[in-house]
């Protein structure tokens, strides 16, 4: 068996870890106050019919179903996650993964809003940066916000990487 590269390792665990940290902050939306989140089913319906030739919907929910959205919304989730941890990684360096700050992954986190606000927003009939919605700043204000969670749980995960790969007796210098 062929074990991961550590680069690669990194870049997995810091954004599934990261990811983590956002769907617990919907968790804490969406049961603790009521607050809608992503609909990864949905995500999943418009990735679906991308291969069919159809990138735009008005609204996305009124599109039919397809099988399996749910998991290929999750699937993306994550992938997502773990490629804009790459990307963290891959500017940041190796320097940065031994000793993580806040600052570049929070910006990193605020800067993948580019992608809901540009793409997957209009794509799904929401209008660039949210604006076909019932309440345009309120959804760029959740979108902004669930992206900076996203920042910290960069970070967070970047701590407990060094936390666990650390060699034994070494600690941190």
């Amino acid at each position: 068996m062929t074990a991961i590269p550590e680069p690669v390792a990194a870049f997995l665990f810091i954004g599934i870890g990261a990811t983590i940290v956002l769907d617990l902050w919907s968790v804490v939306l969406t049961r603790g106050f009521g607050v809608p989140t992503a609909n990864w089913a949905l995500v999943g319906r418009w990735l679906a019919h991308i291969p069919r030739g159809r990138f735009l919907h008005e609204p996305i929910a009124a599109t039919p179903a397809v099988r399996g959205e749910r998991l290929l919304g999750w699937t993306f989730h994550y992938a997502v996650g773990i490629a804009f941890a790459a990307l963290l990684l891959t500017t940041q360096g190796a320097d940065w993964l031994r000793h993580p700050t806040l600052l570049p992954a929070l910006c990193v986190g605020l800067l993948t809003v580019v992608f809901p606000f540009f793409v997957m927003q209009p794509g799904m009939g929401a209008g660039i940066a949210a604006s076909r919605t019932p309440n345009p700043t309120q959804s760029r204000l959740r979108s902004l916000t669930a992206h900076a969670v996203f920042g910290v749980g960069l970070y967070l995960s970047a701590w407990l990487w060094v936390l666990v790969m650390a060699p034994v007796g070494q600690g941190q210098s």
